[in-house]
């Protein structure tokens, strides 16, 4: 009996300037900021208290939390990396506006460039693609864009060598014109204004669990095999977004008046995370800028997995830029 294999692309499959935008979009509802928050936890107070939300934000329907927002975006982008590896990092992430429940989103992803990694014994061959993401809402308008850059398998014994093109550049300013549209006077008043300086350091006693991983990917349309089966790479991988989205839950709890993210410089998986795997948090603030009744602090969180063995290892760097009262 014949039969189609859904698989791919690999990286012999893929062209610079290839274009993928048919992931189904997402309509923002309550159940689905709900069960992710169950996932990764949430403690943005504007998205969890709809009455401070529209005080901040103006009347209309609840924010919804980044996290959420940049997991769909993620998912809707493994259409190019069902088969990936590993994903590697981001760059260069920025929210242009900040969605709110009844907002549906899309995304394309667009190749920029891509690379061979070098044949190593034992190991399936294997190239670099960075791309770039675009999501935008209902209306067309944009909500975030970053790069991605994720490390996919070859479909045959070598991968071709293919056009070296890289454009892995910095963003001169995340645009913030939506957000200092906001007024943040009653976050002030229920917390008090900001008081963060250069070289603050927070940690949270406890970490957090990771549980329910096949849940979030299934959740966020993330299609990427590595996430899903346990077979298609020696061990299932936990989606990178996960480690995240727990990330800004400890960044949360260290920093009770944060608003919200509004931008990433940086974002680097530094090593696996497995389900089981309990997280825990560095918050390293970097710079403080403060005016016109907000401020906006650039913040390094560093997170460190502790393993069901009791081994623990870093698996991640995430430079934001964190918006406050």
């Amino acid at each position: 009996m014949s039969y189609t294999e859904i698989d791919g692309p690999f990286f012999e499959d893929l062209q610079v300037g290839d274009r993928f935008d048919t992931s189904p979009a997402m309509t923002l509802t309550d159940g689905l900021v709900a069960t992710h928050q169950s996932i990764v936890g949430n403690r943005l107070a504007v998205t969890v208290d709809h009455r401070l939300s529209n005080t901040v934000a103006g009347p209309g329907p609840a924010l919804v939390s980044p996290a959420l927002c940049w997991d769909i975006s993620i998912g809707q982008s493994t259409l190019v990396t069902h088969a990936v590896v590993a994903n590697l990092y981001y760059r260069n992430l920025a929210f242009h506006r900040a969605p709110r429940l009844g907002d549906t989103l899309s995304s394309n992803t667009t190749i920029v460039g891509l690379r061979p990694n070098r044949p190593r014994e034992g190991r399936r061959p294997s190239g670099l693609a960075l791309l770039t993401v675009q999501t935008v809402d209902h209306e067309r308008r944009t909500v975030l864009d970053y790069q991605r850059c994720a490390m996919i398998a070859a479909r045959g014994s070598e991968p071709p060598v293919k056009d070296l093109t890289w454009s892995d550049t910095e963003r001169a300013d995340a645009p913030t014109a939506h957000f200092d549209a906001w007024d943040l006077s009653a976050v002030r008043d229920r917390y008090g204004p900001t008081t963060l300086k250069a070289g603050d350091e927070f940690r949270v006693a406890g970490g957090d669990v990771v549980s329910s991983a096949p849940e979030l990917v299934r959740l966020t349309q993330n299609v990427a095999k590595v996430h899903h089966d346990a077979t298609a790479g020696g061990s299932r991988l936990v989606y990178g977004g996960h480690s995240v989205g727990i990330a800004l839950h400890h960044l949360a709890r260290s920093l009770p008046s944060l608003v919200t993210v509004t931008s990433w410089d940086s974002c680097d998986h530094t090593g696996p995370v497995h389900e089981g795997d309990t997280l825990h948090s560095r918050v390293l603030v970097e710079d403080v800028r403060t005016g016109e009744g907000r401020t906006y602090a650039k913040v390094q969180m560093i997170v460190r997995a502790t393993r069901l063995d009791g081994t623990e290892t870093d698996v991640l760097d995430w430079h934001l830029t964190a918006l406050l009262p």
